[in-house]
C-alpha cells in the first residue's frame, strides 16, 4: 500500500517537534490540503498562507528554510551524538526514512501547486537531506543543536526557578580586525581560547585595565572568531553569579565549547556573588568543567574593594580579611592587563582608524584634534580614539 507524502510528514517520529515550527507545519497542512482534493479555495488559502509565513521568516526558497530547521532541530539522534554514544539501529533507520520524506517535501516548489502569476511564489530544489544530517551528527561538537546551531552569544534568565538561555539574535559583529593595538592581548584570549576548543585544560581570564582599551570587545571578537569550531559565549551578570554551578552542570553534558562572559566585575567584600564566584573558580563546588573557562573584565587590577573598616580596626582579622578579598584576582588562571595606550600608541590607532574611514585630514591637524577629543574623555584610549574617527566621519559625510 503506497502511503501519501502528507501522510508520512503527519507521522514523524524523530523529527515530530517541526510541527511546532508554524512554517513546516504551514507546509504539512498544504500539502495534506492537496492531497485530500479540498475545495480549490481551500487549498488556495493555505497556500497563500504558507507562502505569507515563508516570507514573514525572511525566506523565498522552501528547501533552504527547511533544511535549517531540520538541521538545528535536537532529536533523540542528536541526543546520543552529543553524548558520543552509538545512535541505534532502530532510531538511525526511522530518521533516515523521515528525511528522505522531507527532502520530497522539500523539492516541491510554488509551481508544484499552481501555475498562476498571480498567486505568491517560492523556489525549492532538490537536498541531500539525509548526508546533511549524518554529517552534523558526526561534527556536532562544532554545530551543536538546537538553539546553539542558531546563535552564538546567550544571556542567562530564570523564569520559575529554572535557568533559561536567552540567545542574543543581533550580537556585537566586532571582530580583530576592528580593534587596533592590543595584539598580544588578543593573541593570548585567542590562544588559551584554542586550547578550550582542543579538548585541553584551558584557563579562566580575568582581563583588566583601563576603561575604553577593548576588554569586552576582545572577548566578543574571539567568539566571533572561533564560533564555526564550537565557540559559544553566555554571558552573565554579577547578580546572577550563584546560579553558575546549576549553569556549570548544565553545560558539562553539551558538546560545544563555552565563555561564561562576567563583564565589569567588581565586589563589595561582604558581597554573597563574591563568595559564589570564588567557590566557582576554587573548583569547590563542582569538578571543573572541561567545555566551559570563565572570561572576566576588570576596570580594577584587584577586584574587591577594600573599605574604611578593612584597612581600620575594627576587623580582628583584617589582614587576613584583606589578603582573602583582594587576592580573589589571582584565582584566574591568567591575568591579561589592558593598559591606557602611549601617546605613540595611541596616535598608531587613531591614524589606523583614519585609514579605514578614510578621513582626508592633514596628519598633524589630526593629531591636534585627536589629542583635544581625548582629554575631554578622561585621557587617551582604544574607545576615544574610535569614537572621534566616528565623530569626523560623520562629519566629512555631510
Amino acid at each position: 500500500m503506497s502511503i501519501s507524502l502528507g501522510q508520512r510528514l503527519r507521522e514523524l517520529a524523530v523529527f515530530a517537534g517541526l510541527r511546532e515550527d508554524p512554517v513546516i507545519d504551514a507546509f504539512f497542512n498544504l500539502i495534506g490540503s492537496s492531497e485530500r482534493q479540498e475545495s480549490m479555495e481551500s487549498v488556495r488559502g493555505r497556500f497563500c498562507y504558507f507562502a505569507g509565513k515563508l516570507y514573514a521568516a525572511g525566506y523565498t526558497d522552501w528547501t533552504d528554510y527547511l533544511r535549517h530547521k531540520v538541521l538545528c532541530m535536537p532529536t533523540c539522534c542528536s541526543d546520543f551524538a552529543s553524548q558520543d554514544h552509538e545512535i541505534p539501529s532502530y532510531m538511525l533507520d526511522a530518521a533516515m526514512n523521515e528525511l528522505a520524506s522531507l527532502a520530497q517535501a522539500g523539492s516541491l516548489n510554488s509551481e508544484f501547486f499552481f501555475d498562476d502569476p498571480t498567486m505568491p511564489a517560492f523556489s525549492a530544489h532538490e537536498c541531500d537531506l539525509q548526508g546533511d544530517y549524518l554529517n552534523r551528527l558526526m561534527h556536532v561538537s562544532e554545530y551543536g543543536f538546537g538553539i546553539f546551531a542558531e546563535y552564538r552569544m546567550f544571556r542567562v534568565e530564570q523564569l520559575d526557578g529554572e535557568i533559561r538561555l536567552k540567545p542574543i539574535a543581533h550580537p556585537d559583529p566586532v571582530t580583530f580586525n576592528d580593534l587596533y593595538g592590543y595584539q598580544s592581548q588578543h593573541e593570548e584570549v585567542i590562544d588559551n581560547s584554542m586550547v578550550l576548543l582542543n579538548n585541553q585544560t584551558a584557563s579562566n581570564i580575568l582581563l583588566y585595565g583601563d576603561a575604553g582599551t577593548g576588554k569586552s570587545a576582545t572577548v566578543k571578537a574571539t567568539v566571533n572568531l572561533l564560533y564555526p569550531q564550537g565557540l559559544r559565549l553566555i554571558e552573565v551578570r554579577k547578580n546572577q553569579l550563584e546560579l553558575l554551578p546549576e549553569l556549570l552542570e548544565e553545560l558539562s553534558v553539551n558538546p560545544l565549547k563555552f565563555i561564561i562572559f562576567i563583564d565589569d566585575l567588581s565586589f563589595q567584600e561582604n558581597d554573597d556573588e563574591f563568595s559564589a564566584l570564588k567557590a566557582v573558580l576554587e573548583g569547590t563546588v563542582s569538578a571543573r568543567s572541561q567545555n566551559v573557562v570563565i572570561y572576566a573584565t576588570s576596570n580594577r587590577r584587584h577586584i574587591v574593594r577594600e573599605t574604611f573598616s578593612d584597612r581600620g580596626g575594627d576587623d580582628v582579622h583584617r589582614n587576613d580579611t584583606m589578603q582573602e578579598t583582594i587576592s580573589l584576582s589571582d584565582r584566574f588562571g591568567m591575568r591579561i592587563l589592558f593598559e591606557k595606550p602611549s601617546i605613540q600608541e595611541y596616535r598608531n590607532i587613531v591614524l589606523q582608524l583614519a585609514k579605514a574611514y578614510k578621513i582626508d585630514m592633514d596628519e598633524d591637524r589630526l593629531m591636534l584634534k585627536a589629542e583635544q577629543f581625548a582629554l575631554r574623555k578622561s585621557g587617551r584610549s582604544a574607545r576615544a580614539a574610535r569614537q572621534f574617527i566616528e565623530q569626523l566621519a560623520v562629519r566629512q559625510e555631510k
